[in-house]
């Protein structure tokens, strides 16, 4: 695979996910969404479902990472550091197209949650919706979780060690995955698995946090979130967003090296 090849392939494969993970996310919590509070169940399975419609179609140009926690492991799996930068490049470039898909898609949704008096202010005016706004600067403004991951319970310790758990189990399953017989690991069924794997990881683990897993996933939609002309639209809680990209990147650096200890 050619850079120009892993570059457009992970810039697809990331808005894919991105498009259909953050998609699942507004439809449950946007006003006027026909799936407004579906909930949970809801919202890990359209993840699994993003993972394996992004995984079968950037797959063929550049192997499907999706992920820099997964490109991280690979690398330190295998020594080759050659191609991180294009992977991790298109990573970002993809879940930032793929987050202001997801805008485009609920345009109407998100003006009429965002200007709704019951999430920005009180009966009665501009000045009390403004305040609202005010006092959401600084954290997670009424429709970041669209777009972005945020703790239930801000614990910077606990939060990192979420993230790096939930993320151990994804790379772990995603190496293993060559483990069969000829050596060959799984062709397409690879995605089916990885899909289902991050069902499991949303439904155990994804409570706390609301499961990164991924720092791209959590990063480039928190930007995009940050630029966007959304009216009331808060804080982009910067404060927290270290935390699902360097607990990721660690459980993946960790899930190499339990790898190469236990499985190569």
């Amino acid at each position: 695979m050619s850079s120009s090849d892993i570059f457009i392939g992970e810039t697809i494969g990331t808005a894919i996910l991105i498009l259909l993970g953050g998609g699942v996310c507004a439809a449950v919590t946007l006003k006027a969404s026909k799936a407004r509070n579906a909930g949970w169940l809801a919202i890990t399975f359209g993840w699994g479902f993003a993972v394996l419609t992004a995984v079968y179609t950037s797959a063929p140009l550049s192997g499907a990472h999706l992920n820099p926690a997964v490109t991280l492991a690979l690398a330190i799996k295998d020594g080759d550091w050659s191609n991180v930068p294009a992977y991790w490049g298109g990573q970002i470039l993809g879940a930032m197209i793929g987050a202001t898909l997801v805008w485009v898609a609920y345009y109407g949704q998100f003006h009429a949650h965002l200007t709704d008096r019951e999430i920005v202010g009180g009966p009665g005016a501009q000045a009390q919706a403004a305040k609202a706004v005010e006092a959401q600067e600084k954290g997670a403004g009424p429709v970041l979780g669209v777009f972005s991951t945020g703790p239930e319970i801000r614990n910077a310790v606990q939060n990192l060690a979420t993230e790096i758990i939930g993320t151990i189990v994804l790379v772990l399953a995603v190496l293993t995955q060559g483990l069969n017989d000829k050596g060959n690991g799984l062709g397409t069924l690879g995605a089916l698995i990885t899909a289902l794997v991050v069902v499991s990881i949303g439904l155990s683990l994804g409570g706390p946090t609301g499961y990164a897993i991924n720092p791209a996933r959590d990063l480039g939609p928190r930007i995009v979130h940050s630029l966007l002309p959304l009216p009331n639209k808060g804080g982009s809680d910067w404060s927290y967003a270290w935390v699902p990209v360097v607990g990721p990147l660690i459980g993946g650096a960790i899930a190499a090296g339990i790898y190469n200890v236990a499985f190569a």
